[in-house]
């Protein structure tokens, strides 16, 4: 017996957004390993063994800003694809650039074999690295949002997000798995996690193929609407909305590194708590966040996408104070409570952030919209946090005060952009079967009503 067009549809729905969930958790996973890695290992292997530990501490941070140097390269190379080309076609390159790059990380020789080429050839990988995560992001939002049935799209947006948490929590896991099975991290079973990346990488490359093309492109390819010059095009129409999408997603990018892998450092050091140990309450966090980031979704799809996100900023500055007092207590409760509340607004911000940004742009210039506000974020905020955040925290005598006071500022610029954005809708957006965004027209600037199937 055929199944019904609508059945046809929903599990079209399911296995685009399961492609995008792959696809970031693949994305994430290589990103967030080389930045676990920068704060527990790269240190002692690329750098030589008589620079002092801080320097070296704030040198392998920073090379984790070339990864968000080549991010815009990323956004502006695979945008052009993306809308030219396909959604679908473009996120296979990308996904296979990154694995290569990150198992080559895990093959690379150290200081001690190689010398001063061990951190140029380490930073060139880490390039590579933020090119394929520049056209990862965006490409993955617009097939999970664009395939989405109306009412839903900020859940099923949420699941392109889910992949950050999912892609965190195996990279804390293979770690810690690393580190039990192969010795301390720092002889040379840190190469584990990447190496796995292969593998993970084949994964997703199989469940992407079971993906059609978004339902948006191919009715652009059908009524002959796709842009000859789709970047240029975003930048003369879109440049106001692209500037404001960045500083919403400020946050996103560069947060992280402060309540993720800044946390790891202050608690194994001023914290004095065990590595594995906080290694594995950083798996946890990342579990809760999953689930906070879905419950986003589907409540954004109620409420509205804006209104969750700002609850979610606001809510953040607050929180995270919390979350690193718990780092210096022994009461392992208390610090597996604080890591659940601190993915509340963590989930509230993130999970409907594709949904929002989607949401903004025309489909004849989406992906490069999409990616060049994702990827500006990345390379102001994410770029600068890394090296940013150990000086602060070295300046306030390894006190987290000063990191925490930079992350408000963040969620106060971006809860700026993301009211100035909803402005700019004119009105609360409404879905046609219920939920709120501020939706965008095929052709035109954002408006505040409802967007058609032809629209997505």
């Amino acid at each position: 017996m055929n199944s019904s067009p609508r059945a046809r549809g929903d599990d079209a729905s399911r296995r685009a957004a399961a492609a995008s969930l792959i696809g970031t958790t693949v994305e994430w996973y290589d990103f967030f390993i080389y930045a676990t890695a920068a704060a527990l290992v790269f240190p002692a292997v690329f750098f030589p063994d008589d620079m002092d530990p801080l320097l070296a501490t704030v040198v392998s941070f920073g090379t984790t800003s070339f990864g968000y140097v080549g991010r815009p390269i990323g956004a502006l190379l695979f945008g052009h694809f993306g809308d030219r080309v396909g959604r679908k076609a473009t996120l296979v390159v990308t996904i296979l650039v990154m694995g290569v790059a990150t198992t080559g990380i895990g093959l690379l020789p150290g200081y001690a074999t190689v010398g001063a080429a061990a951190p140029v050839l380490l930073v060139l990988l880490r390039l590579v690295q933020g090119i394929a995560v520049g056209g990862e992001w965006g490409g993955a939002a617009l097939m999970a949002v664009e395939h989405a049935p109306a009412g839903r799209r900020s859940f099923y947006g949420a699941f392109t997000q889910v992949g950050s948490s999912i892609g965190a929590l195996l990279s804390s896991l293979m770690f810690a798995a690393a580190g039990s099975v192969g010795g301390p991290l720092s002889g040379g079973s840190w190469r584990y996690p990447f190496l796995f990346s292969a593998a993970l990488v084949v994964i997703g490359l199989l469940i992407r193929s079971t993906v059609d093309e978004s339902p948006a492109f191919q009715e652009m390819r059908r009524d002959d609407e796709i842009s000859s010059a789709p970047l240029v095009e975003a930048l003369r129409r879109h440049r106001g909305t692209i500037l404001l999408a960045a500083g919403a997603m400020v946050v996103a990018t560069g947060g992280y590194y402060v309540t993720s892998s800044f946390w790891l450092v202050h608690a194994t050091a001023a914290g004095g708590m065990d590595e594995g140990r906080a290694l594995n309450l950083l798996s946890v966090a990342a579990a809760f966040e999953i689930a906070c980031t879905l419950a986003a979704g589907r409540v954004a799809d109620r409420l509205g996408t804006s209104r969750v996100v700002v609850v979610g900023l606001a809510s953040a500055a607050v929180v995270a104070p919390l979350w690193f007092l718990a780092a210096r207590s022994d009461v392992l409760v208390l610090v597996v409570l604080a890591a659940a509340l601190m993915a509340v607004p963590t989930g509230a911000h993130y999970g409907p952030m594709a949904r929002l940004l989607v949401d903004l742009f025309p489909r004849r210039v989406r992906y490069s919209g999409v990616s060049m506000a994702c990827q500006l974020a990345a390379l102001t905020s994410g770029a600068l946090t890394p090296v940013i955040v150990p000086v602060l925290y070295a300046a306030g005598g390894e006190r987290p005060y000063l990191a925490l006071l930079f992350l408000a500022a963040l969620c106060a610029l971006s809860l700026w952009c993301v009211l100035a954005l909803r402005r700019r809708a004119g009105a609360p957006d409404a879905d046609p079967a219920g939920g709120t965004s501020a939706a965008a027209p095929a052709s035109g600037p954002v408006s505040g009503t409802g967007t058609a199937s032809r629209t997505r």
